[in-house]
């Protein structure tokens, strides 16, 4: 055990035979997604259809999940942790392919130096986002170039650290007289929540075996 989780080398090829499914959630009914922990927050009946990349970075001190924090000007999501992506394009061919174009212009990435693995279930956001996570492993040395309109910074959090016991945290808050809940990966001075620990949340119960 490490001071940030299991030191155990983790199963990956679980992502392999992991086979998502758009009726999945925690209820046993409709996608993952914010309402999950707050029914009243029931998904819109139209949604944006976007694609993210969940990418694991095999680095030879243990593997690390990269993040990036998106710039404070943006109109959706702004100042906030997420994965590489957005929305899909009539121009794109498939979910994967949307996701893999938006890191490239995000991040710089060029899609040949990632190793697609596998897949996470479909995750709608209460901002009307519905949001397809693909699973990709990078192996160093490769370069990114963040696009300064809209990424502020890339940064890795330990994989071990998403796996350890007692992750993800689950908070509340008040809001408009309302209690919300959310569950958040407090990392060092690093704050994860939202869509992105749901997701990490997802991948975690996929890698550890424990999903349903």
């Amino acid at each position: 055990m490490t001071a940030e989780g299991p030191s155990a080398p983790v199963d990956l090829d679980r992502l392999r035979r992991y086979r998502p499914s758009q009726s999945r959630s925690d209820h046993g009914s409709g996608p993952r997604g914010d309402h999950d922990l707050n029914p009243d927050l029931k998904p819109l009946a139209a949604l944006r259809p976007a694609a993210v990349l969940v990418p694991i970075i095999r680095r030879p001190d243990g593997d690390t999940i990269l993040l990036t924090l998106r710039t404070p000007h943006l109109t959706a999501h702004a100042g906030q942790i997420s994965f590489p992506g957005g929305g899909i394009d009539p121009g794109d061919p498939d979910p994967l392919s949307a996701a893999l174009r938006e890191t490239e212009e995000e991040i710089g990435l060029t899609r040949d130096r990632v190793e697609i693995v596998g897949r996470l279930d479909t995750y709608v956001s209460r901002t009307g986002f519905e949001i397809h996570p693909f699973v990709g492993l990078l192996v160093p040395p490769f370069e990114t170039a963040p696009d300064p309109f809209e990424v502020a910074e890339i940064f890795e959090v330990p994989l071990a650290f998403i796996l350890a016991p007692g992750n993800p945290k689950l908070h509340r808050i008040t809001v408009q007289g309302v209690e919300r809940q959310y569950y958040a990966f407090p990392y060092r001075d690093r704050y994860v929540w939202g869509v992105t620990a749901g997701i990490l949340r997802n991948l975690r119960d996929v890698l550890l075996g424990t999903a349903s």
